[in-house]
């Protein structure tokens, strides 16, 4: 109610002013939203912060504020009130709020102007690393991030959504010097590898690099060789950068994140130009043969200053001279205004140095804000880092996969069920359990870990599931009996199921996805994100509480409000159709001021970055539109009421469906 608060402050200071002079006009806090809705919709706390300058009692200057305040201010709200201390209290007017949401009917953006003054912005997010699959630790910068440039662009910002891709470095050297070795072909030829063999070779290699010190050699070599543009060494690392873009692009298009990716190899170029430029304005020193830049405030272990290392002493440089490099292009190329960083909260000091020192250097001029978004990490029920069983870290498909499988409790309830044992065993090339058992590490009996790799193989294969379901041309043989058995039986259960009937079997799985996907971002989303949060399938899938099922049943129930009583909302919408809208019961008046709250919070996050506030005024507005719903009958009520009640909810739906879009969520139309 952004229109309000503005009206409101104006009259204030009005009064102000006519009471005490120029001088004395926007005093602080002026007015704020009423903490007690008992005791109205906002507040003047003007008078208790002027009480001991002007020498009066509060009340006294709350009552001749009151006596100044203009005369027009009786279409916004009620009669002001003084209370307590000195506090005016201020209701808005229900023809007002009938107004203001009638206005914002026949509008798309539901009376959210795009800014007067709009920025052109960089948000960094997602940046994985080439040869490494996305994992859990990705999910909150791209979730995050793809949120906060939505908002962005919904206010009218220009948004370039940068992808930083971990496309260079010594680790290409290592990688690139094994597969020689071991599958030249990956090295020459197209998809002659996957990203998860690409991944298990990368570890490998790893391996070899810690403890050969004549391999390490070969890779630092390679690596010079990839510098200078060796044609042989740009061709595979070129081939190595486009197979993992394309399993990158798979989960993007999955969360449906757009991104354009400029990896740090883009910034190869700049970097000597860095050093020149720090070495000119006096900012590097040499310490122990690299150049450096010592930074204010912060210290090492000795206490002295510590030093940021620009260029090693092998002529080398480091990850800081990449991210300044970055800096400066995006301010001097790019003509950002504001540049908004999404990455885990342990890379806090790293983003705080290199800030420090393009400032130093000059190069972030006054009109630009460099912001560092902090997240915490994703933690297990138990409190500890999210990891799998085996103790690794938890692949992002994977987790895309459960959820999408849980989101339906039939499609879950059927997998669970079946014996995939036979399949796993025939799928991993195991042919008997036993021996392959007796492989494993652990001083566990046998029996145990005859269980344990069952267990494990099997729930990969789960895993699996949804894949197949959708694609059948990628079930491996072994598993199309077992797939087809599975098949018949969701079949069957929800032709018996009265309504899912109108719905196929296809739609089913891409609802349960639009579920199960909304349901992992809306659970990272909705916590403040510089919080540690646990992650818990059964909690985000819920109806109950702040969880994306909630919001989107509330949706769901509009739609088949519409259904039920023959109510075209869309042809309202296009037609301009005049409803009056009439606010007398509490809980009416309670949704509608709810609803134009929108504004309001949708600015507040584009300025702090903080996506869970808006999670919190969309589970707010669920509950108020379910409380409404629950308690004033729509489609039995006599008109007026009736048509009155039935915008007011379509205008709910609309505003969640607004709100959680700026999420990155899709609605159903059923569930």
């Amino acid at each position: 109610m952004t229109a309000a608060i503005d009206r409101l402050t104006q009259a204030f200071n009005h009064a102000l002013h006519h009471a005490f002079g120029l001088s004395w006009t926007n005093a602080e806090p002026l007015v704020v939203a009423a903490k007690n809705p008992d005791h109205g919709d906002y507040q003047c706390n003007a008078a208790l912060g002027l009480a001991k300058t002007l020498k009066q009692a509060p009340r006294a200057i709350a009552s001749q504020l009151l006596d100044h305040l203009p005369p027009d201010l009786g279409d916004l709200c009620d009669p002001p009130t003084l209370a307590g201390p000195g506090f005016i209290n201020l209701r808005l007017h229900s023809r007002y709020l009938a107004t203001e949401l009638q206005q914002r009917y026949g509008d798309d953006r539901l009376g959210i102007a795009p800014i007067a003054h709009p920025q052109r912005v960089v948000v960094d997010f997602s940046s994985p690393n080439i040869a490494k699959e996305m994992h859990v630790g990705h999910l909150r910068s791209t979730i995050i991030g793809d949120s906060i440039a939505r908002i962005l662009e919904f206010l009218g910002h220009e948004v370039l959504r940068l992808n930083h891709v971990g496309d260079w470095g010594t680790q290409f050297g290592m990688l690139i010097t094994y597969l020689r070795e071991v599958h030249p072909d990956a090295l020459t030829q197209a998809d002659a590898l996957d990203l998860g063999d690409l991944v298990a070779f990368y570890k490998k290699a790893k391996q070899r690099f810690d403890g050969d010190p004549q391999f390490q050699a070969q890779a630092r070599d390679a690596v010079v060789r990839l510098q200078q543009g060796e044609e042989d060494s740009r061709q595979a690392w070129q081939l190595l950068c486009n197979q993992s873009r394309r399993e990158f692009q798979i989960l993007y298009d999955r969360l449906n994140i757009n991104l354009t990716e400029r990896g740090e190899s883009f910034y190869n170029p700049f970097l000597e130009a860095v050093v020149t430029d720090l070495k000119a304005r006096g900012l590097l020193e040499e310490d122990e043969g690299a150049q450096c830049v010592f930074l204010e405030g912060f210290s090492n272990r000795e206490g002295k200053p510590q030093p940021l290392i620009i260029q090693k002493s092998n002529g080398g440089y480091n990850y800081a001279t990449t991210d300044l490099a970055a800096v400066r292009y995006r301010i001097t190329q790019d003509h950002a205004q504001r540049l908004i960083y999404i990455t885990d909260a342990g890379q806090s000091n790293h983003f705080a140095q290199f800030f420090q020192v393009a400032q130093r250097a000059g190069w972030v001029p006054d009109t630009v804000e460099l912001a560092h978004v902090p997240f915490g990490l994703v933690q297990g029920e138990d409190g500890k880092k999210l990891k799998t069983r085996s103790g690794d870290t938890i692949r992002l498909r994977d987790l895309l996969d459960e959820a999408w499988l849980r989101a339906d409790s039939d499609l879950y309830g059927v997998v669970q069920a079946q014996d995939w044992t036979d399949v796993a065993s025939a799928v991993f090339g195991i042919d008997d359990w036993e021996t392959a058992a007796a492989a494993l590490p652990g001083e566990q009996p046998l029996g145990d870990k005859v269980h344990l790799l069952q267990t494990s193989l099997t729930e990969a294969l789960q895993r699996q599931v949804p894949g197949w379901l959708q694609d059948p041309a990628t079930v491996p043989p072994v598993a199309q009996p077992t797939l087809e058995h599975l098949r018949q039986t969701l079949d069957q259960r929800w032709s018996q199921s009265h309504d899912r009937q109108a719905r196929d079997f296809q739609t089913i799985l891409q609802d349960s996805q639009t579920i199960g996907h909304s349901a992992v971002k809306y659970a990272d989303l909705s916590q403040n994100r510089t919080s540690n949060y646990v992650f818990s399938y059964d909690k985000m899938l819920s109806l109950q509480g702040n969880t994306a099922p909630y919001m989107l049943y509330a949706y769901v129930r509009v739609q088949g409000i519409s259904r039920k009583g023959g109510v075209d909302f869309q042809h309202w919408q296009d037609t301009g159709a005049t409803v009056r809208l009439i606010l007398e019961e509490d809980l009416e008046l309670a949704l509608a001021k709810h609803l134009l709250q929108l504004e309001t919070v949708v600015q507040a996050v584009a300025q702090d970055l903080l996506p869970n506030r808006l999670c919190q005024y969309l589970f707010e507005l669920s509950q108020k539109f379910n409380q409404f719903y629950d308690r004033c009958p729509i489609l039995k009520a006599e008109e007026p009421q009736r048509t009155s009640r039935l915008l007011l909810a379509d205008l709910t739906a609309r505003t969640l469906k607004l709100g959680l879009s700026l999420l990155g969520i899709s609605v159903l139309e059923r569930m």
